[in-house]
């Protein structure tokens, strides 16, 4: 048997590190009606090009990753619609039915596979075109148990789980008002449509969707395409040098059964975390974490993830948070973008918003973190989470 020390050695003698080499995003609006998907996603394939040296898509990448769901975009085998504003016509491209990071470990395991150098993921939404939203959620629900109930509301089920989490660990509306808060951390965030200036009083003011959810508990939907571009360390040396390394990924789905998941507690994030963090070879992420990017479309879904990605010990996120432990300058701040509470959430792009935000964070030398973790969630009914781990 050979000793885990030594596999590791020979496994990274020949599977080469995967760097992100460049990003480009669009829109982050909460309508781009002058533009189609496909433009959006060509104007952040441009960028992203750009940024990572201004290399030519139809000579410099080897392959294209797009994550979409059929069902957001209204058109069957959407995947057709990829390759164009990629540069990918004629090329290997491949699609992920699921959040953007799922899209970007794809592309993670064909660099290491060795068969590719450099490799462009990206992921887009347009939700202001869907005219039907609760008729795909509910389309999507289990369809025995779940979907003939036709739940009007898609929030019913995240206001269930608040409820539930809240009773568990204490949490008041006061502490989901200091969640919403975050928004003014998105003040200095350029792609943060709902930044706002907001206090407690604001929240505790506004209007109740599904008690306990308030309308500013949950994150707006908004249009946005981002790229990425990763490559091998060796390609990677050719276009900059600065990447930033993605030292880890992992993905799990739970049960697809909502009401037999554990609403308390999201085992699909924790899961997906633990496969991230022995990747990048991280026992303890309290102490090894000094930036994440989390989701938080819902307020109360941030302290649920902090405790699945094990950022904090189980039922104590809401004490930490109270003492300040997630905020800007503090022991590890948790979406000092604002998150989707800010930024808005587009859809399968989420992940990436994420990503992004945390490779911007993590360039340059007066960088405050060395190690992030990130996290997409695919909302409501899914049980599915990504995590990813990146390095300076």
């Amino acid at each position: 048997m050979i000793h885990n020390a030594l596999k590791q050695s020979i496994f990274s003698e020949y599977m080469p590190r995967v760097g992100i080499i460049g990003v480009g995003w669009f829109g982050f609006q909460p309508e781009t009606s002058t533009y189609s998907f496909r433009e959006m996603t060509y104007k952040a394939a441009n960028r992203a090009y750009m940024d990572a040296g201004g290399l030519d898509p139809r000579k410099d990448i080897d392959a294209f990753v797009s994550s979409q769901e059929d069902f957001w975009e209204g058109i069957s085998i959407a995947d057709e619609f990829a390759p164009d504003q990629l540069g990918g016509a004629m090329r290997p491209v491949y699609t992920v039915a699921g959040d953007g990071l799922q899209g970007l470990a794809s592309a993670y395991m064909m660099i290491r596979s060795g068969q590719f150098d450099v490799v462009a993921v990206e992921s887009h939404a347009k939700p202001s075109d869907i005219e039907t939203l609760g008729d795909i959620i509910n389309m999507s629900m289990d369809p025995i148990t779940m979907a003939p109930l036709r739940v009007r509301n898609p929030h019913a089920l995240a206001a269930l789980e608040a409820r539930l989490y809240m009773h568990r660990t204490g949490a008041t509306e006061e502490d989901l008002a200091h969640i919403v808060r975050a928004k003014r951390n998105a003040i200095k965030n350029p792609r943060a449509s709902f930044a706002m200036n907001i206090g407690e009083d604001d929240y505790l003011g506004g209007e109740k969707i599904l008690d306990p959810l308030r309308r500013l508990d949950v994150a707006p939907l908004i249009d946005a395409a981002i790229v990425i571009v990763l490559a091998s360390e060796e390609a990677a040396g050719k276009f900059t040098d600065t990447p930033i390394w993605v030292r880890g990924v992992g993905w799990a789905t739970e049960t697809s059964q909502w009401e037999l998941h554990d609403m308390e507690y999201p085992l699909h994030a924790a899961t997906a975390a633990r496969m991230a963090y022995k990747m990048a070879g991280i026992d303890d992420p309290q102490k090894s974490i000094q930036l994440a990017e989390i989701d938080n479309r819902y307020s109360f879904k941030e302290l649920q993830f902090i405790e699945a990605l094990g950022l904090s010990p189980r039922g104590e996120a809401v004490k930490l948070m109270r003492d300040g432990a997630f905020e800007p300058g503090g022991r590890l701040p948790i979406n000092p973008s604002g998150g989707a509470l800010g930024e808005g959430v587009p859809l399968e792009a989420h992940g990436l918003a994420r990503l992004l935000y945390a490779v911007e964070s993590l360039r340059g030398d007066q960088a405050p973190a060395e190690t992030a973790v990130i996290h997409g969630w695919r909302g409501v009914p899914t049980t599915t989470s990504s995590v990813v781990v990146l390095g300076r």
